[in-house]
């Protein structure tokens, strides 16, 4: 009888084990499909470190050689007019020359001219402060007899500089998904765990619509959570 009842103890025991064993691995595996997946946002506004200027002019004549004549000695004057600025020689290249036949292709009047011969000075540098300062140099150089036919859109603004500030930036983003997914888990009554999965997401840099030289960098990351 003794036997029986130690048998009975034993098995019921084991069934008990086994149950809890159950419980418990459904349990793990259910927490583990507890998540919440969060986003982290990080901004910064920055300087441009480098800027391209692209300036355009033009000449307008009937006969070509006398025209690249004309176009030589006005990139000249232009040269000179900038580096009289503080621009460096070095900084400055001639963009390609392009001919336009007037005469080719026209409707009811003949242009006065019959060729355009278009080119550009192209400043690249690094010293964006004195760019800015001469964006409105058109004036000056019509003085000299210089025309310009540059917009806003051939003068690019370039950041070079997010190598640097990029590890911060992730961290702060990171730590902005942390604090959204605390939040998450006191409201939700429990507790927050590790992290699941984690995307850094790719960085953008915009430039400011009145400040071009002004650059937006953006980057959000997305961050999962175990919950428990």
């Amino acid at each position: 009888m003794n036997k029986q009842v130690i048998s009975s103890l034993i098995l019921a025991i084991g069934l008990a084990l086994a149950g809890l064993f159950v419980y418990c691995g459904i349990h793990q595996v259910a927490s583990k499909d507890r998540a919440v997946v969060v986003k982290g946002l990080s901004t910064r506004d920055v300087k441009a470190d480098y800027v391209v200027w692209a300036l355009d002019f033009c000449v307008r004549g009937n006969e070509i050689s006398s025209l690249y004549s004309d176009l030589a000695q006005i990139e000249q004057i232009a040269r000179s007019f900038f580096m009289d600025k503080g621009f460096k020689a070095e900084d400055m290249t001639r963009g390609n020359v392009s001919i336009d036949d007037n005469w080719a292709s026209y409707y009811d009047r003949k242009p006065e001219f019959h060729y355009t011969l278009r080119t550009s000075l192209v400043i690249s540098t690094a010293d964006v402060e004195r760019v800015i300062a001469n964006l409105g140099c058109q004036s000056e150089l019509l003085k000299k007899g210089v025309i310009l036919q540059s917009y806003d859109w051939n003068t690019n603004f370039q950041y070079n500089g997010l190598p640097e500030i990029k590890p911060e930036m992730v961290q702060e983003a990171t730590q902005n998904a942390r604090a959204v997914a605390q939040k998450f888990a006191e409201d939700a009554q429990c507790r927050l765990g590790s992290i699941q999965q984690a995307n850094q997401g790719q960085f953008s840099i915009e430039s400011d619509s009145y400040q071009p030289w002004i650059k937006h960098v953006r980057v959000v990351t997305t961050v999962s959570y175990y919950l428990k």
